[in-house]
């Protein structure tokens, strides 16, 4: 064999030896790839393919329904129409398709061609902008099967149309979507709130729990955000094998059914409600129109009523002025209606029951009243002298020389002599000035900034209430490590006097200074505030439900929890029981806590409660002319014996300083009246606040007579239909 025949034979033979190698080497690949998706990664594509041919779907639950205490709707679930076509049961005839289209579009109003279909993936279902063709070709695109909505919210009688056509137009038909009904609207808005869409930030976790972030609405406000997980119920579930175009073919599972929610049954009583409105915004327009006819120019902009049962703590009613249509956030938030409300000056959106923090003025002189008869600053029979104004020397600490500071009372001729149970009817800032800061001789030692708290305190200030209803602030009763670490310097001898009136850093809700006064109408008791009567199921069976003061709900009792369904009532403390108030050693005007607790003498209270009787009785006290001196407005006496307190509590914020309006001696001033009845057994306490309304008696005051009035002539009717003519 020549050398160039051997080469040829050794290249033929290397080439083959390639070619095998590499064709080893390629079914050696595809065996490994097959072992690797038959064995290795078989779980995985079996579940794919599962996942490909089966679909879980999520049923959506009833929204509970909410009721006042007589059974009134708050807040149900209406049905609503929609106009939905499934695109793979649409005609095969693209005129006939063409036709449907036209025919709808004349019946809706929506154009059967309008941008594009990458147009209509920008646009959320049911908002109006694309044509029914683009809505119909992208989700044929989607899911054929799935429907696409065309309008929303259709009125029944569009609904009953579409029906009937269903025979001539293939894949048109009606979807029946639940929505949330107020049948109270605004005047419980505040109190039920809102609905709106499962927020991004909480989307896995509500996914986890089957709900559908496109579909489902989760609670914005109210006692619908606060119930929510109680009202939400819990979807139910189908699993089902679908082909290729997603049509369904069988269910693989047992169908899950949903489970309702629970439904919420409030203390609230319309009617009263209702009568409270009217008194609140009344007063409110009356005197804005006295004070500047048609203008449209507002004095008080805003204010809040409430009412409760001192006994049990139920809130009767809670009104707040403005508030906003929340039958109009049912259904979708809308972008103009919602930056209507955001952007109005006077806050709608507010609970201002609950949500905000004003000075409470002489209302908060109860405290000092209280703190002051039971430290023994004061005794009941020892009399006072109350001069128009009291000089007092103003110093930051011991040694502080200080300057002199002139502190005035709300009655420029002062009241003279005067006892303890006359300072509270008359409302004598000299005299509460004196209890509080001490003066002279008269009174060697005051009260006291650090014990005023403390009974402040025991009567619901500085704390939240733990009411069911979000957003609830704290108020604050200073003292001076609070001053030091906010405002930056010592505490004075002048707050402390400030303070005695409710003034200066004390800051108050309404509802705070409801629950001081129904404290001292409950003789010491304290009770947890709250809306709920009780909790039950679809069938009516009442559901116990317990509660613990971080507002966590149990379905059983246990360490710190109290029953809320049905609601039995819930004393937070007995100040007369339950040492709730810390001890202090006072001397010259310095005291030291001296790791005691204390309660307080029942007679104490009892005086408290004569002093706001005698705000009624005696003749130069602030509620004398409301309930018994005849006028216009209320020409006869109120027949039922009433005990309150009025306050006129000056202030300073943001919106004075804008109108400069802070001027010291002119400052604006808002209006307070806390009132209970019955005086011998107490069964309703009323607060009335008014934002810049002015004098606590005639601007507040006549609010709270309203308010009683409805609620005695309420309960005559309920006990007697027949007896009464009616209640306006």
């Amino acid at each position: 064999m020549t050398t160039s025949a051997a080469s040829r034979a050794w290249f033929e033979a290397w080439r083959a030896l390639v070619l095998y190698v590499v064709l080893g080497l390629a079914f050696s690949f595809m065996v490994a790839r097959l072992f690797v998706y038959q064995v290795i990664e078989h779980p995985l594509w079996v579940a794919q393919a599962e996942e490909n041919r089966t679909r879980v779907i999520s049923v959506p639950p009833s929204r509970g329904i909410i009721y006042d205490r007589n059974g009134y709707i708050l807040a149900s679930n209406v049905a609503s129409y929609n106009i939905i076509i499934i695109p793979a049961n649409l005609p095969d005839s693209e005129g006939d398709v063409q036709a449907i289209y036209r025919q709808l579009s004349a019946l809706t109003g929506v154009p059967v061609n309008k941008g594009t279909v990458e147009d209509a993936k920008l646009v959320s279902p049911c908002v109006p902008g694309p044509g029914i063709a683009q809505i119909v070709e992208l989700q044929r695109t989607n899911a054929p099967y799935s429907p696409a909505k065309i309008q929303c919210n259709v009125s029944e009688e569009v609904a009953r149309i579409v029906r009937e056509k269903a025979v001539d137009w293939p894949g048109v038909s009606i979807e029946i979507e639940p929505v949330r009904n107020y049948p109270t609207g605004s005047l419980t808005a505040n109190i039920i709130g809102f609905l709106g869409p499962i927020p991004a930030s909480q989307e896995q976790t509500y996914r986890e729990q089957g709900f559908q972030p496109n579909r489902d609405k989760v609670g914005y406000a109210g006692v619908e955000v606060y119930f929510n997980d109680l009202l939400m119920g819990k979807p139910g579930r189908r699993v089902v094998e679908v082909d290729v175009a997603g049509q369904e073919l069988r269910n693989l599972e047992p169908p899950i059914a949903p489970v309702s929610g629970y439904n919420l049954h409030l203390t609230i009583d319309t009617r009263l409600q209702k009568a409270m409105e009217s008194a609140l915004v009344g007063e409110i327009n009356s005197w804005n129109q006295f004070f500047y006819g048609g203008t449209g120019q507002q004095r008080i902009s805003s204010g809040a009523m409430i009412a409760i049962n001192p006994k049990t703590g139920e809130i009767l009613a809670m009104v707040t002025y403005p508030t906003f249509e929340n039958n109009r956030l049912a259904r979708f938030i809308p972008a103009y209606y919602y930056n209507q409300l955001a952007q109005d000056p006077r806050k709608p959106l507010l609970n201002y029951a609950v949500s905000t923090e004003y000075p409470p003025g002489s209302v908060f002189k109860l405290s000092t009243a209280l703190g002051a008869l039971n430290e023994g600053v004061v005794t009941l029979n020892q009399i006072l002298e109350s001069p128009p104004e009291l000089v007092v020397r103003e110093s930051f600490s011991p040694n502080d020389p200080g300057f002199e500071r002139t502190f005035v009372d709300w009655n420029k001729n002062g009241f003279g002599t005067i006892s303890f149970l006359r300072c509270i009817a008359y409302s004598s800032n000299v005299c509460f000035y004196k209890l509080g800061g001490g003066y002279r001789e008269e009174v060697r030692e005051g009260l006291g900034i650090l014990r005023l708290k403390e009974y402040a305190r025991a009567l619901g200030y500085d704390q939240v209430s733990g009411i069911e209803l979000p957003g609830e602030a704290d108020g604050l009763i200073p003292d001076p490590r609070w001053k030091r670490i906010f405002q930056g310097e010592n505490w004075s001898t002048g707050d402390t006097y400030i303070a005695s009136v409710g003034q200066g850093y004390v800051l108050a809700t309404p509802l705070q200074v409801l629950l001081s006064a129904a404290t001292i109408a409950n003789n010491g008791r304290h009770m947890q505030a709250t809306i709920i009567k009780e909790l039950t199921d679809n069938n009516g069976t009442v559901i116990p439900l317990w509660r613990d003061q971080d507002g966590n709900f149990y379905f059983e009792p246990g360490p710190g929890r109290w029953q809320i369904s049905p609601n039995q009532g819930h004393v937070k403390w007995d100040m007369t029981i339950d040492a709730v108030i810390k001890d202090y050693f006072c001397e010259n005007s310095y005291c030291t806590e001296t790791g005691n607790l204390k309660t307080v003498d029942p007679f104490v209270i009892q005086k408290v409660q004569e002093g706001m009787r005698l705000a009624v009785t005696d003749p130069t006290g602030t509620l004398h002319k409301i309930f018994v001196q005849p006028s216009p407005q209320f020409p006869k006496p109120f027949p039922i014996a009433v005990a309150g307190k009025t306050g006129t509590a000056e202030y300073c914020d943001d919106v004075a300083r804008a109108a400069n309006r802070c001027r010291f001696g002119e400052w604006p001033t808002h209006s307070w009246t806390v009132a209970y009845a019955p005086y011998e057994d107490p069964e309703i306490a009323v607060v009335a606040f008014a934002y810049n309304g002015g004098e606590g008696a005639s601007v507040a005051a006549p609010m709270v007579r309203l308010a009683l009035e409805a609620y005695f002539c309420l309960k005559t009717l309920d006990s007697n239909p027949g007896s009464f003519a009616g209640c306006n």
